[in-house]
């Protein structure tokens, strides 16, 4: 199968895949099926610019093409917008059959992406900190996901975690960028030191959930980044990746 995007609710997996599919592109491309741009731009945000907010769930076709040394690896993905409040017993009850559906869909994937947001404790001072979730929320959430994996996604062979909004994160961006940057000749971290760099500087509060995905079956493999529409490098990063182990 292929790779499933998915997050938490208001963490930004919208525009994140909006930007990743405009035409800028440097080692990574996106072929929207069966829409172009602007109708989906359209269909997805207000007049202002704000996410629609999503009532049930819903599945996107992407075909995502990375530019590698080997040649162009090519992802199918689906892209499923969901409710926030999917891993609420109250709403799975309530919506059996959408549950089933993802959990169908999740499931045979080989790849899955989740996109979760940054939580109060690292953001920047000037950040308002009333619009995220507190560490202890946010691991809450997190070893939601990760129950999710181990009992839900038995086909999945890479499972990439993407902290997204880095540029509100307090960080020397630029910095981070510098050290995290790929080139297919001659990088400064190959893929394992980069996951080491990201999760000891930010997934340390989720430290006993990684392990517990991880070793949960053989031949797993969890990876963590960080993400910004502000910046093409951080968001072109973990579809490298993907595509560099599942072609």
């Amino acid at each position: 199968m292929g790779v499933v995007y998915i997050g938490d609710r208001a963490v930004g997996k919208t525009h994140l895949a909006l930007e990743l599919a405009g035409p800028q592109g440097n080692y990574v491309r996106v072929d929207l099926v069966n829409q172009n741009y602007q109708n989906l731009q359209a269909n997805l945000l207000n007049l202002d610019g704000t996410t629609k907010p999503t009532q049930t769930i819903e599945k996107r076709s992407l075909n995502v093409e990375v530019r590698l040394p080997i040649g162009i690896s090519k992802i199918p993905v689906d892209w499923i917008d969901s409710p926030g409040e999917l891993f609420r017993r109250s709403w799975q009850s309530e919506h059996i059959n959408e549950w089933q559906y993802f959990k169908e869909i999740v499931g045979k994937s080989e790849g899955i992406f989740l996109i979760v947001p940054p939580y109060r404790e690292i953001l920047q001072p000037h950040i308002d900190p009333e619009n995220y979730i507190t560490r202890q929320q946010w691991c809450n959430r997190f070893n939601r996901w990760a129950e999710f994996f181990i009992y839900d996604c038995p086909q999945a062979r890479r499972i990439v975690i993407c902290l997204n909004k880095a540029d509100l994160i307090n960080c020397e961006i630029e910095q981070e960028i510098s050290k995290l940057n790929y080139l297919p000749h001659g990088s400064s971290m190959n893929w394992l030191q980069r996951h080491n760099y990201v999760f000891n500087s930010y997934f340390q509060p989720v430290k006993y959930e990684l392990e517990k995905i991880n070793q949960s079956r053989y031949g797993l493999s969890v990876r963590c980044f960080i993400t910004s529409i502000y910046h093409r490098s951080l968001l072109e990063l973990p579809w490298i990746y993907l595509a560099s182990y599942l072609v």
